[in-house]
């Protein structure tokens, strides 16, 4: 690997194990760092080697706990600008607050803008992350981003499996992940349908319609993140009710807070299939979960950022 610096790989506490995945793909070894807290719950950032000149990747994921992880990586691209880093890239496989990314009532705040101004005020030159949860928060930066897409890397353990043909039907959970399953839907060669939630008025349960044929078919869900899997689980119910075979579900960012994991545990959903943006903690690997690593897409755009090469043929 070429560049003007040397390439080194620092990681956050939030996801040490993927950090350590990606150098190991890039053949180097993680860069000497201790982060940890004081006893006053402030953090404290110290980088045990020279980055001078070099080209810094710091592995973030802003996941759960959100706001410590936040203000780790904040401190740790501080510590580089000011430690004469010659470029620093904030490497955030899963960018949380990125729901907030519009007003949807009065005096709403749009806090995925506001943490876009704070990664590139702290010093960032970069950013590279996967599955924004709006592709238009790449505008909220300064700085240039590349957001990856996990599209590809799923689709591919379903092509694996054989769910390749006429009986799956791949399923947008709501109408704001049609473009994602659309290109879901290309990549397995299979039709698309779409569940449509509508509440009749405040407080009545929501009425699911189903666009789309899925009658005697393998239906997948798929979507960008599953949070407390309510909207997922109300789907898969809705589909096995329409005469759906059986159904699937896979997203990229595996959040599962709160009920999350008793409801897929109860839910039709035969298998869940996530990536490792979020760290999937013992409490959270239940039998219905399946992990697929985007280390080694991560490592790949890493190594083309450092050597001037262009990123965007990975997203296909």
């Amino acid at each position: 690997m070429h560049s003007d610096g040397v390439i080194k790989i620092f990681a956050g506490n939030s996801n040490v194990k993927f950090a350590e995945d990606v150098a190991k793909q890039l053949g180097v070894t993680l860069g000497e760092s201790d982060v940890s807290t004081f006893s006053d719950g402030e953090i404290s950032v110290k980088i045990d080697e020279s980055v001078r000149g070099a080209d810094v990747f710091v592995i973030q994921s802003t996941c759960n706990p959100v706001n410590n992880n936040l203000m780790e990586l904040l401190i740790m691209a501080d510590a580089f600008k000011r430690a004469s880093a010659g470029s620093i890239t904030a490497v955030i496989p899963y960018y949380g607050y990125a729901r907030q990314d519009r007003k949807t009532r009065a005096r709403d705040p749009i806090t995925a803008k506001l943490v876009a101004n704070l990664i590139t005020v702290a010093g960032m030159d970069r950013m590279l992350t996967m599955d924004l949860h709006a592709g238009q928060i790449q505008g909220y930066f300064d700085i240039p981003v590349d957001n990856l897409v996990g599209i590809p890397i799923l689709a591919q353990y379903y092509i694996d499996k054989g769910f390749y043909s006429k009986d799956v039907v791949v399923v947008s959970p709501d109408q704001g992940s049609v473009s994602r399953a659309r290109s879901f839907a290309e990549k397995l060669n299979a039709p698309l349908a779409i569940i449509d939630k509508r509440r009749p008025k405040a407080n009545v349960a929501e009425v699911m319609n189903i666009i789309g044929d899925v009658e005697g078919k393998t239906a997948i869900l798929a979507d960008d993140l599953i949070d407390t899997a309510g909207t997922i689980t109300l789907g898969a119910k809705a589909l096995m009710d329409k005469g759906a075979k059986e159904v699937y579900a896979c997203c990229t960012h595996a959040a599962l807070s709160g009920p999350a994991l008793e409801r897929l545990d109860k839910s039709p959903i035969k298998e869940v299939l996530v990536t490792d943006t979020i760290p999937l903690t013992k409490d959270k690997s239940i039998s219905k979960i399946k992990t697929v690593s985007v280390a080694p897409v991560f490592a790949e755009a890493i190594r083309r950022i450092y050597e001037h090469m262009s990123v965007s043929t990975l997203f296909n």
